[in-house]
């Protein structure tokens, strides 16, 4: 009676690590958030096992059957598509229930992508604050209130479509000049990480069509007091999804 939470390769997937395979052999069943993502790292790995969905839109309606599985001496292993379980993604509901009824959780070490993009950026990375992606319309602007005076190094997961309008809501937020990086695509064949201030950031990627999963890093405050973050919503489209 466990559940392991396996991180996944972002990308290459050689990243897989040795103990993540022998997780994934031993257990009776896989929770997969998309089962065709971690059908083809499977087959790769030429492990076959049953294979579950698990993800944001039916969490909350299957966490008390898989507890109950668990209760019943099951072994289940909880994946992502990419990355750690949990961090932007599915996962915190089913360990907090494991939790609550005392069943063994254990999470793996491995994959996750702000960890190579924070390192990679050039930015301070001793203390940093880790936002996953912004909400796109109620409590945007709320939570970038609150990040003007942001002294760390902050992290941010973004969509290549709203690339250019978040990186101009930071700039008109924190400055324009502000040190920043964009990475995408980690562990690709593309893998690409830009740096520069923001304002050089929105011309160069301006020119390039965006593609590939995004982390943003823009270094923390350096004295004096943050930007009126209603500015940066001025021109901010109701309809954009």
């Amino acid at each position: 009676m466990k559940l392991y939470l396996v991180p996944t390769p972002i990308g290459n997937l050689d990243d897989i690590t040795l103990r993540a395979i022998k997780v994934l052999q031993s257990v009776d069943a896989i929770l997969a958030e998309d089962t065709r993502t971690s059908g083809v790292l499977l087959r790769h790995l030429t492990i076959s096992k049953p294979l579950h969905s698990y993800h944001i839109f039916n969490e909350h309606q299957t966490v008390q059957r898989l507890v109950n599985q668990l209760k019943e001496g099951k072994t289940l292993a909880l994946v992502s598509d990419a990355g750690t379980p949990g961090i932007s993604d599915p996962g915190f509901l089913l360990v907090r229930e494991c939790i609550k009824n005392e069943i063994p959780v254990e999470c793996l070490p491995g994959p996750t992508a702000f960890v190579p993009a924070l390192v990679n950026s050039g930015l301070p990375n001793d203390r940093f604050t880790f936002e996953g992606f912004l909400p796109h319309k109620k409590g945007r602007q709320t939570r970038l209130s609150e990040l003007a005076g942001e002294e760390r190094t902050m992290v941010f997961y973004e969509s290549p479509h709203r690339l250019l309008k978040t990186l101009q809501q930071f700039a008109d937020l924190f400055g324009s000049d502000r040190p920043a990086s964009v990475s995408r695509e980690l562990t690709k064949m593309f893998e690409e990480t830009q740096r520069g201030s923001l304002s050089e950031l929105i011309a160069y990627f301006a020119q390039k069509t965006i593609k590939g999963e995004i982390v943003i890093c823009v270094q923390g405050r350096k004295g004096g007091k943050g930007k009126d973050a209603g500015k940066a919503f001025e021109n901010e489209d109701d309809d954009d999804e």
